[in-house]
């Protein structure tokens, strides 16, 4: 039997460094961890991408701790969930997914998180598909489900009210999704619910009923969001999302592209340095480039292996900080002499992530063939093997 863990140091710490929001409160939460009782706790990930990225590393890092305590952790795919698309920060309604879709998305999610959390072994974290128990609801299982929860209520959400004021519409399957949540939670009769801060409305609205239902108090945590410098959550939708599938190389890269101000927060979230060892904001000030290279090279370190983060922090030095040709690059099958329109072929090469990002990286002078910056996004191209490619500060192709 899995031994509970309930150093108060610990527990503190995860407090005090990872979770913004408990409800009822912070010292219920504590008293809960500190009394020796095994709890369940669960976070739901909707897979409305193929890719988690690492925004979503806060909560899977708290899991984490709790599963390393000696918890029962639980991963949730919202697989039918996501058929309706979480409606938060939204001002107007997701495009909705088939389940089929959403099925397929979360095809690589435990492959991808496998390196922080255990699968496998004693006490292993599940992982669990909200599908298997809303799925089989029929209309009248969900009506009387319904019944428990109050336009009122769901109307409350600031998000709501704010589309009212605007006059824009709030599709009726919207207000399922909070009602949707409730129903997950009874479900795996869970002690504590995570989510990041954007969550709370989906989290609490149903705490009463799950209480008079199965006579347990739920908790509710909620995780701070990881967010840019203009206050955007790191995501898919906002087009800031830095992949934990990511290439070594690529995600080093993309660490060390964040600005100054994200540092103290990705080491804080995403890291699993002791608070005592993290550094300090005048470190931070005194050498940005320095901190973001530890910062880097931890996430990688993380997410792959020591040897793998060593190799994507010399590859940076090289062909970043140094502007050296990268010996192994890439390599891109051509027609010899055939011609393309410049921005066209960086889409078709993946090099960018769409024609509109591949104009404006022509228009930014970020765009160089065989040393030669690009300047007319019209230009076309006469391919030849041999050509190398760079784009921005990390990203080259060689054609053959």
């Amino acid at each position: 039997m899995t031994q509970i863990i309930t150093d108060e140091k610990i527990i503190n710490d995860l407090l005090d460094r990872r979770i913004e929001q408990a409800i009822p409160g912070k010292e219920e939460l504590k008293r809960l961890l500190l009394s020796g009782k095994k709890l369940k706790i669960y976070q739901g990930f909707d897979p409305s991408s193929a890719n988690l990225h690492i925004g979503h590393i806060v909560g899977i890092l708290v899991l984490k701790i709790l599963h390393d305590l000696g918890h029962e952790v639980i991963f949730l795919i919202g697989d039918f969930t996501a058929t309706i698309g979480d409606p938060t920060g939204k001002d107007k309604a997701r495009i909705p997914l088939t389940i089929e879709k959403t099925r397929e998305n979360a095809k690589t999610y435990q492959e991808q998180v496998k390196s922080i959390l255990s699968f496998e072994g004693e006490n292993p974290v599940s992982m669990r598909f909200n599908s298997e128990w809303l799925a089989g609801m029929n209309m009248t299982e969900v009506l009387q489900f319904a019944m428990n929860f109050t336009a009122q209520q769901i109307l409350e959400r600031d998000m709501y009210q704010k589309r009212l004021k605007e006059g824009k519409p709030i599709s009726l399957h919207e207000f399922l999704y909070p009602v949707l949540v409730t129903k997950d939670a009874i479900s795996l009769d869970v002690d504590i619910e995570m989510g990041g801060t954007d969550q709370i409305f989906n989290m609490s609205v149903g705490r009463h009923l799950i209480k008079a239902l199965t006579g347990k108090d739920k908790l509710t945590m909620a995780v701070p969001l990881l967010t840019d410098t203009n206050g955007k959550k790191f995501g898919k939708s906002e087009g800031n999302a830095i992949n934990i599938v990511e290439k070594a190389e690529n995600l080093f890269g993309q660490i060390m592209s964040l600005t100054d101000e994200a540092i103290m927060p990705c080491f804080r979230l995403i890291t699993l340095i002791p608070t005592e060892k993290l550094p300090t904001e005048e470190e931070i000030k005194n050498n940005p480039m320095e901190q973001k290279k530890k910062l880097a090279w931890e996430l990688v370190k993380m997410l792959h292996d020591e040897n793998t983060a060593n190799l994507a922090q010399e590859h940076f030095e090289k062909t970043v900080q140094a502007d050296e040709t990268p010996e192994n690059m890439p390599e891109y099958k051509i027609e010899q002499g055939s011609k393309k329109n410049l921005i066209d072929f960086l889409a078709e090469t993946n090099l960018t992530i769409s024609k509109s990002e591949a104009k404006r990286l022509v228009e930014q002078n970020a765009v160089k063939i065989d040393g030669q910056i690009m300047t007319n996004p019209k230009q076309e191209i006469e391919l030849k093997a041999g050509m190398i490619l760079k784009v921005g500060k990390r990203k080259w192709l060689k054609l053959v």
